[in-house]
């Protein structure tokens, strides 16, 4: 890094060459106090002298017009082969759905927001992991509470059963207080619930808004870093359901949790949205009872009905959440004829795509009146599908509510359905039939292409039907109900 005071020539036109070495490019240095402003002036802005600012050469790079200087790293590089792994791998929490989510547990040294409604069971999750941490992991864990009290955190723990000796409470809302915890505890593992309630004298801003947050978040995942200390933030949702605060809070974490569920049903799932050690599109299922929060690991007959007798309205799909295949059941009531415009009322399901399938079959079967007729639709178990492979299983089933035809119960059904009426080929079949058969069903419908004969789906003791259309999905159903 040199500065040559000599004025250079400039070329024509000023342009830049394509040289191999760097071209020096023209700056300014004031001659009395060294400030290099970025532009040249007449009058010094540092120090107020007139005609000090002369141009120079900078051959290294500026930030802002200053040059940038070189230093000697804490650390020289090194190859890649010779670093080792161990102090990044990951460290079971005792959740295996979060465990699952995770991509095997938590990373010392890393940084985990889990975000999600109130009331949907963050603390009560957490308060497990720390539990199970403490018991097993051989440090203690940390839970700071910004929004309860000791008192109140020792009453859910004893609910669930989670009291450890290795388990440190402490209700803070300033940031320095909690560094102070993590110097006298020393813990291997950090819950801190919630990041919008914590926050620094050093900065300006309220607690819980944007310039709070991003500094509160900034410095608890350098301490994380240097400490390796795991490190999961509880975060608050907008209304919209995403992330409140600075989408830079995001940016900062390495692992970005969502957790969504139905206050009105047991059923709560962890979804991944980032994640630097592991797969990003995982789901983990748990269930909320009185004693607590405890993982699913085979949530599949939590979404489905068991009858007597085949009833019209209901038809069974596979809905994947993440890499997990979920077998589901769809029903659809279709009510008495009504003037003016019917309503067309969902529950678990996108209503858009409901009224395309209404559309779809009003337009491309016979004997099925659907223009004039309230037409409701649900999943069952609490569970929301909006991907399209359900679509078939939506139009099957208005289509048994309104004929009152009872689809077989053996039958799964799985496909897209475009505005022509036909079957397009959606992805993870193998996985779905896999798992539809491993829960007793014999038959599936799927789109044209996703039969064994080409692609390897579908177990031996279960039949494998293609069908091109709507139609043809409503004839081969009928079909197997007569069987």
């Amino acid at each position: 890094m040199s500065i040559s005071r000599s004025t250079p020539a400039r070329g024509a036109g000023g342009g830049r060459g394509k040289a191999a070495g760097r071209e020096p490019r023209p700056a300014y240095e004031c001659d009395a106090c060294g400030h290099q402003p970025p532009k040249w002036v007449g009058r010094c802005p540092e120090c107020g002298e007139w005609g000090s600012v002369v141009e120079c050469t900078v051959t290294g790079p500026t930030v802002s017009g200053r040059v940038v200087s070189s230093r000697m790293p804490a650390e020289p590089a090194r190859p890649i082969a010779t670093i080792s792994a161990a102090p990044a791998r990951a460290r079971p929490t005792g959740v295996s759905e979060l465990d699952r989510v995770l991509g095997g547990g938590l990373v010392p040294g890393a940084v985990v927001l889990l975000a999600g409604e109130p009331g949907v069971g963050k603390s009560t999750l957490l308060l497990d992991v720390a539990q199970q941490w403490a018991a097993s992991a051989g440090s203690p864990s940390l839970v700071v509470s910004g929004e309860e009290s000791v008192s109140q955190v020792r009453l859910r723990a004893e609910r669930m059963g989670a009291l450890d000796d290795q388990l440190y409470l402490a209700a803070e809302s300033d940031l320095a207080a909690v560094l102070g915890h993590l110097d006298a505890v020393k813990p291997g593992l950090l819950v801190l619930d919630s990041v919008q309630t914590i926050s620094t004298t050093g900065t300006e801003g309220v607690p819980g808004g944007v310039t709070q947050v991003r500094a509160v978040t900034a410095a608890l995942v350098a301490v994380a870093k240097e400490r390796g200390i795991a490190t999961v933030l509880v975060g608050h949702v907008t209304k919209d359901g995403q992330v409140a605060g600075p989408r830079v809070l995001e940016h900062l974490v390495d692992v970005v949790l969502h957790f969504e569920g139905d206050k009105h049903s047991s059923l709560r799932m962890v979804r991944g949205v980032k994640n630097r050690f592991g797969a990003a599109d995982e789901v983990g299922c748990f269930e909320m009872h009185e004693g607590g929060i405890s993982s699913l690991a085979d949530p599949s007959g939590l979404f489905l009905t068991r009858y007597a007798e085949p009833v019209p309205g209901t038809c069974v799909t596979v809905a994947m959440e993440g890499r997990r295949a979920l077998v589901t059941e769809v029903q659809a009531l279709i009510g008495a004829t009504v003037a003016g415009s019917p309503r067309r009322t969902v529950s678990g399901l996108d209503s858009a795509r409901l009224a395309m399938v209404l559309a779809v079959l009003q337009r491309r079967t016979e004997r099925l009146t659907l223009h004039d007729r309230e037409v409701f639709a649900a999943t069952v178990g609490g569970i929301r599908v909006v991907e399209p492979a359900a679509d078939l299983a939506v139009a099957l089933a208005v289509a048994s509510g309104g004929l009152n035809l009872a689809i077989a119960p053996h039958l799964v059904v799985i496909g897209e359905v475009g505005l022509t009426g036909e079957v397009r080929r959606v992805g993870a079949v193998p996985r779905r039939l896999t798992e539809a058969a491993r829960l007793g069903f014999r038959m599936a419908l799927v789109p044209p292409g996703c039969g064994p004969g080409n692609t390897g789906a579908g177990p031996e003791q279960m039949r494998v039907i293609e069908v091109a259309d709507v139609r043809s999905a409503l004839q081969a159903a009928a079909r197997a109900s007569a069987e």
